[in-house]
């Protein structure tokens, strides 16, 4: 007897992800993959991405796509990236703007310039230079989907954290400005907020933090999927995991 089909909801959809080398970047593209999607990865580095198209494969999804890309060193050519993704497929439908830059915990007075730079090139600039090189081919779709990741932190200051939670909370009213522009298309654009995640730059925050005793990217990848569907109503929202 032949086992059931798995659904395809991101069947034939062309996906952009960003921080896809491990974390939730690399769950989500599994997990967007194994739902039929056609996935375009970026991350620093090729052998983080080789492992998650590895992961995607064994699963069952199409070859991804590597773009082996820094996005504060290389942030010119992140223009290019819309254009070259529909050269290629002839088309884009989904953009997730998972990667994120923590920097050191820091009192404000002593954020150092170079931090300072890194953090607003990967939370902040390249966000809407991804939003310039994406509007056009995301509008053209027949359903396209936009979701960039944030935190509580952008809406609730801690000290130390001054660098992440500015550069986030000038994220969230970028992305929330294009959403209002968008809103009579058929592109829908949230905000995704995973919570407490066992990721890298978590362990980087909360060094003695048991990673086992907190939620895994595998628990939050297929609600960051769900966002990405055709199905998806919602626009400028933000999205708890929990």
């Amino acid at each position: 007897m032949s086992q059931p089909s798995v659904p395809q909801p991101l069947l034939g959809r062309v996906a952009l992800i960003t921080g896809a080398s491990r974390g939730i970047g690399a769950a989500l593209a599994v997990e967007m993959a194994r739902q039929g999607a056609q996935c375009v990865l970026i991350a620093r580095t090729q052998g983080g991405l080789e492992e998650t198209d590895d992961a995607i494969r064994a699963a069952g999804g199409l070859s991804a796509t590597l773009l082996p890309f820094d996005l504060v060193k290389n942030a010119d050519q992140i223009d290019s990236i819309g254009p070259s993704i529909v050269e290629r497929f002839g088309r884009l439908d989904i953009l997730v703007h998972n990667a994120g830059a923590l920097g050191k915990l820091t009192p404000v007075a002593h954020i150092d310039p170079k931090d300072w730079a890194d953090v607003t090139g990967v939370n902040l600039t390249a966000s809407w230079r991804l939003i310039r090189t994406c509007d056009p081919p995301l509008r053209a779709s027949d359903a396209g989907r936009a979701v960039f990741l944030t935190t509580g932190r952008a809406q609730a200051p801690k000290a130390y954290w001054g660098a992440y939670g500015a550069t986030k909370a000038g994220m969230e009213h970028l992305v929330r400005t294009w959403a209002q522009e968008v809103e009579k298309t058929p592109l829908r654009v949230n905000l995704f907020d995973p919570g407490v995640v066992a990721t890298r730059l978590r362990a980087t925050a909360m060094p003695g933090e048991d990673p086992a005793s907190i939620a895994q990217p595998t628990d939050v990848a297929p609600l960051i999927a769900a966002l990405c569907g055709p199905c998806e109503a919602r626009n400028g929202e933000t999205v708890l995991a929990a």
